[in-house]
């Protein structure tokens, strides 16, 4: 028996025997799929989860994350230097491409009156790579002379002049001993993305054209029905009350939260899947002094058994309105999958099938480990130590700390190693196609409209071929690459540029 979903939901409540899909936490990849699946079936009955009192307020608001517009512009993780030395920019080509998506859709969106003005969610913003020491200036110079040649990298810059970086990001530079190698890539047209911004535009246009956007509702089982179809049960966070409602469909877009339901439904696909969960803190400053002089998002290398999502960083961010500046992030621990999750969440994951991949995964990075242990020693003063690396001149008091979003990092099955932890997002889906969740972290936000048609494509088979003409209206170059056409890659860049205002 299904429940009628109660009037305190952003969309008034409607009868329904049947949810054709049912989108589980109220984040950014629920809200492009849901705006996809309204885009291309609008007499879908679709309805979305969210246990805490509005959407947006974990992963995906704008304080939990860092906001880049993921492009691998700047981030050196996608482009790592093999043993013997060389650069394979696939990576960083393949994550750039994924952006480039998600631009067109919401290029589409902003067209369609779906999104609000554009710097409501997105802002220019020059993305950096800073370095230092002899051997880091190399790699970032090997880096530049691959990636100054393709397509979507047009317009970087390299230099290792003191005159040239301080007019890019003056912070970078006063103060500064000499003597010490650095350099400085530049590529004009990064961006900054508030992806909470973004989240709640998309639901209200969701639940302002039917869908039924639902807070204070957290789901608890996922129950395959005989006849192919799921129970969704859930609870009123507030009165406790249960409830249930029926869906042709699920997503699981639950960040941390996404394995526990996944594996309460039973489908053998999570098997051997775990999760590790890394918090995070940031140093902030809105003192607008110190915020005139800094107009970039400046990234380094790595610490030493860091993980690709600790990459240090001093980011200009724009939300609400209101710029500041942002470095780190530090790494915390809890055991935790969400910042407002459990403190039983790490234990209650635990199973047969992936107790061994994830006790493999403690084997074998003791770096992680070490840096972890590292982090956590750090005080305040400690931190604002960290940040002189990037910024000589930085004072403690100008600086408050900030606490971000938890991610859960997969970890699952390999066959060679036993174990392995996995940086990004992964989607797991049932056989049928009928349900699927999203794990991992960064770069998700920034790739979730490539990731999410991903997900039409396999959980839709017979229906991807119908929905293209749509899907091609949204996203112009929809199974199309960029990278390998110049002129057509200049061309999509420049006209999603003028769009969103966000030409260099």
């Amino acid at each position: 028996m299904t429940e009628n979903l109660s009037a305190d939901n952003h969309a008034a409540p409607r009868r329904t025997a049947t949810y054709d899909a049912v989108l589980i936490g109220g984040g950014i990849m629920s809200a492009t799929l849901g705006t996809l699946l309204q885009q291309l079936e609008p007499d879908w009955k679709i309805a979305v989860f969210e246990r805490l009192s509005d959407v947006a307020l974990e992963s995906s608001n704008a304080w939990n994350n860092a906001g880049t517009g993921h492009a691998a512009l700047c981030e050196l993780n996608y482009t790592p230097e093999a043993a013997d030395g060389s650069i394979d920019p696939a990576k960083a080509i393949g994550i750039n491409e994924q952006f480039q998506q998600s631009r067109q859709l919401w290029s589409a969106l902003v067209t369609q009156g779906v999104l609000d003005e554009p710097a409501t969610f997105i802002n220019p913003t020059p993305h950096m790579t800073f370095v230092r020491g002899e051997k880091d200036v190399a790699f970032l110079k090997k880096r530049y002379e691959i990636l100054k040649d393709q397509p979507l990298f047009a317009g970087i810059e390299y230099s290792e002049d003191s005159r040239v970086i301080n007019q890019w990001a003056p912070l970078l530079m006063h103060k500064r001993l000499k003597g010490e190698p650095f350099a400085a890539t530049r590529v004009p047209a990064g961006t900054d993305v508030d992806f909470g911004a973004l989240t709640r535009q998309m639901l209200d246009h969701l639940a302002d054209n039917g869908a039924e956007v639902v807070v204070n509702r957290e789901v608890r089982n996922l129950t395959k029905k005989k006849d192919g179809t799921w129970k969704v049960s859930y609870r009123n966070s507030l009165g406790r009350t249960p409830g249930s409602v029926d869906a042709r469909f699920v997503f699981v877009g639950a960040g941390g939260w996404a394995i526990k339901l996944l594996q309460r439904s039973g489908i053998p696909e999570i098997k051997g899947y775990g999760v590790f969960p890394i918090g995070g803190q940031w140093l902030k400053t809105s003192n607008p002094e110190i915020v005139a002089k800094h107009k970039a998002k400046v990234y380094s290398q790595a610490s030493v058994g860091a993980p690709p999502m600790s990459v240090p960083h001093l980011d200009t961010r724009v939300v609400d309105g209101e710029t500041s500046l942002l470095f780190g992030p530090f790494a915390t621990f809890s055991p935790k999958f969400l910042k407002q999750g459990r403190v039983t969440d790490i234990i209650a994951q635990v199973r047969p099938g992936n107790l061994w991949p994830m006790l493999k995964v403690a084997i074998d990075n003791p770096g992680l480990i070490k840096y972890l242990v590292s982090e956590l020693l750090k005080n305040h003063g400690k931190k604002v130590d960290s940040l002189r690396d990037f910024m000589p001149s930085a004072r403690d008091e100008d600086w408050e700390l900030l606490q971000a979003g938890q991610r859960a990092q997969v970890m699952k099955k390999d066959p060679k190693k036993g174990g392995v932890l996995q940086f990004g997002t992964e989607v797991v889906s049932s056989a049928d196609g009928t349900i699927a969740g999203l794990l991992g972290a960064s770069p998700g936000a920034s790739t979730g409209a490539s990731i999410m048609l991903g997900l039409l494509k396999s959980c839709f088979p017979d229906r991807i071929a119908g929905w293209e003409p749509t899907l091609k209206t949204l996203i112009p170059t929809y199974g199309q690459t960029l990278n390998g056409d110049a002129d057509t890659a200049s061309k999509v860049v420049a006209k999603t540029a003028s769009v969103l205002h966000i030409n260099a």
